[in-house]
């Protein structure tokens, strides 16, 4: 999606650069806006929540677009803004288990848990294995796919489908990631054999 809008991003983070706005900026930003989303959700106007996540997408898309404009990310910026997704992911999931708590609604609140857990695993996953020296982003339901699937879900009113779908699938993604690291640490140890 980043290379299909491409232009629109360069054109948006050119001006925001212009204005002296710094990527980083722009990462806190995005957290602070999920957390008034998460806000909202917890509150049950999920509606209006998923309006908020619809925009704070632009943000995350836009401080990577913004950096790379500006010449090239730093080590810190990159780690801000994979620490800014994660707070992200699991304000927005946590304002869901509130919702779905205050209801009651054991099955929605275990989902929520679900989604929050996997999201987590699916980059622990890649951190661990690129703490080891392999590259692991296989998987059916990456951070942006995540994002495709909740920021709609809660836009159209359907919350307990999207963490439902989040939280199969981001496991799904996660165990995908255990197996091909698996593979990868096979292939080195035959290596390291011969």
């Amino acid at each position: 999606m980043r290379v299909r809008f491409k232009g629109l991003l360069d054109a948006v983070g050119g001006f925001f650069n212009r204005l002296g706005v710094h990527p980083n900026a722009m990462t806190v930003a995005g957290v602070l806006g999920n957390a008034a989303a998460a806000v909202l959700l917890a509150q049950g106007r999920i509606v209006a929540g998923g309006l908020v996540v619809l925009a704070m997408g632009a943000f995350d898309a836009l401080d990577g677009t913004m950096a790379r404009l500006r010449g090239g990310g730093t080590a810190w910026g990159a780690f801000l803004d994979s620490v800014g997704d994660r707070y992200s992911e699991l304000l927005l999931f946590g304002g869901l288990a509130f919702f779905y708590a205050a209801r009651g609604d054991l099955l929605g609140l275990s989902l929520a848990y679900a989604a929050a857990a996997g999201a987590v695993l699916v980059s622990y996953t890649r951190a661990r294995a690129e703490a080891l020296g392999w590259e692991v982003k296989v998987g059916v339901l990456t951070r942006f796919e995540r994002y495709l699937v909740l920021a709609p879900a809660l836009v159209l009113n359907l919350p307990l489908v999207g963490v439902g779908v989040i939280a199969l699938g981001a496991h799904m993604t996660a165990f995908q990631r255990i197996a091909f690291t698996r593979r990868l640490a096979k292939a080195a140890e035959t290596q390291d054999e011969a």
